[in-house]
């Protein structure tokens, strides 16, 4: 059973690192993610399948833009929705606290990611050349109006 999309903490730290080591060979360390949180320069939502982290969102909001630093979603739980369920929750968050704009960078090479981000409106803007330095692939990255989607939403 999904359960719903929860704010992540200190307290989650273990098992968003295991997370965190199982989908990115080029990882965040514990010291980042704890760093971030408690300056709160970044927001982490998670879900939960039978009690442990199945997936979760970072990004950080500066003024009216959101970053998307990292979507994870564990490999047994991938194509169920729980990337999709936790990208429409941050944004959600981002539109409610008058954030007009997304943006994030993904490797070339994952199709997957592409595709859920081209599914909710978001539009290749631009390349970074061999921006990856696990595998050297390229980062397409990529922008979204929150706003302009929000506001025909909620009409």
């Amino acid at each position: 059973m999904v359960e719903r999309v929860v704010a992540l903490g200190e307290s989650d730290m273990d098992e968003l690192m295991r997370l965190e080591r199982l989908c990115f060979a080029y990882h965040w360390t514990r010291e980042q993610f704890a760093m971030g949180l408690e300056r709160g320069v970044y927001r982490v939502l998670g879900m939960r399948q039978g009690g442990r982290l199945a997936g979760y969102i970072a990004f950080s909001l500066v003024e009216d833009e959101m970053e998307i630093l990292n979507l994870a979603v564990h490999p047994e739980h991938r194509r169920c929705g729980i990337g999709a369920a936790l990208l429409a929750r941050a944004l959600e968050v981002c539109a409610k606290k008058g954030v007009a704009k997304s943006f994030l960078d993904v490797k070339a090479s994952n199709v997957a990611a592409i595709d859920l981000y081209l599914k909710f409106g978001y539009e290749q803007i631009g390349v970074r050349k061999r921006y990856y330095p696990d595998t050297g692939d390229d980062a397409l990255l990529f922008r979204h109006e929150i706003r302009r989607d929000y506001d025909q939403k909620n009409q």
